[in-house]
């Protein structure tokens, strides 16, 4: 089920339970010009990690008409897909961007899981994870499609079968992760905020005490994005503010899942933490300069790198 992972070529572990099928109207001299591709967190994780060049396969539950369709997609992209087949049909979704905004003509949620093919695709991942140099979890579309406690489960047994264990979620999936325990929690200042973690008027200090207790509750490291102002990380009980260039935007969007997977990649290739930041928040920014989700070159990364300064918090506050 696993291949071995080598130090030119490492092989990375993804868990999306609800990847989606993603139809954006673009315009191109004026005509409509429609784009198909494989979609949602995890799949936007394992695109940017093979473009890191990091071998990624994604394990998910895929069914229906939607699913044939992203399946395929996401193959021709380089992704190894190890699937579970659902009765239920993938999610979807329609946007219109001729604007230069993105406008949702259609939104369609995937199907909830049952226990059979949510315990087939537990197991799945499991022995993708064993062996791989690192395993990330990511958050269903819709949180009621599985069971919050099934990342804590996930979580506290990958890392029990040695595998570092990188957590890109929010909410209720977020607690129960850090319940199992997690090598590194990546997560945005936006979504702290929405679930209750921050307030709506909270300064950078607060963020920074956040972390705090983000690694009090079962994180040993913690990032935090913040938009466009510096990341916030706790590496090795020391908290840094991440600085990187800020392009031009062209579309937020995926910016956040890139640098999950840039930091995913630097622990994969065994690089200090510090190191793996650096990438982490290079990928977000050339990421952001781009209309694609999660896209961008290795060569423009990685010139990047150079330019994300990591700066010390003289005395972050206690938790």
């Amino acid at each position: 089920m696993t291949t071995p992972t080598t130090s030119e070529r490492p092989r990375v572990a993804v868990f999306d339970p609800t990847p989606v099928l993603t139809i954006v109207v673009e315009s191109l001299n004026g005509a409509p010009d429609v784009h198909l591709h494989a979609g949602g967190q995890g799949v936007w994780v394992a695109r940017m990690l093979y473009e890191l060049g990091v071998d990624a396969v994604l394990c998910a539950a895929i069914g229906g008409e939607t699913g044939v369709v992203l399946s395929g997609l996401a193959r021709d992209e380089g992704i190894e897909l190890a699937a579970v087949d659902s009765p239920g049909s993938c999610g979807a979704y329609i946007n219109d961007r001729r604007s230069g905004k993105r406008e949702e003509w259609v939104a369609m949620a995937p199907a909830p899981l049952g226990r059979h093919v949510l315990d087939e695709l537990y197991g799945l991942f499991l022995g993708e994870s064993t062996g791989a140099s690192a395993a990330v979890l990511t958050g269903p579309r819709d949180p009621a499609a599985v069971p919050a406690d099934t990342y804590r489960r996930l979580a506290g047994d990958c890392r029990e079968l040695g595998a570092s264990v990188v957590a890109d979620l929010a909410g209720e999936a977020l607690t129960a992760a850090l319940a199992g325990g997690v090598t590194v929690l990546k997560v945005s200042e936006d979504e702290l905020r929405a679930h209750g973690r921050l307030g709506d008027d909270a300064t950078a200090e607060d963020a920074v005490a956040a972390a705090c207790r983000l690694r009090e509750d079962g994180a040993e490291h913690v990032v935090i994005s913040r938009g466009g102002e510096a990341s916030i990380a706790l590496l090795e009980g020391k908290v840094h503010w991440a600085h990187g260039p800020r392009l031009s935007p062209a579309d937020h969007r995926g910016a956040g899942d890139s640098m999950t997977a840039g930091i995913t990649a630097g622990i994969a290739r065994r690089r200090p933490l510090t190191e793996a930041v650096q990438l982490g928040v290079a990928a977000g920014a050339v990421t952001v300069s781009r209309h694609g989700l999660a896209t961008g070159d290795r060569r423009s990364i990685g010139s990047l790198v150079s330019a994300v300064r990591l700066e010390p918090v003289p005395s972050p506050p206690a938790p």
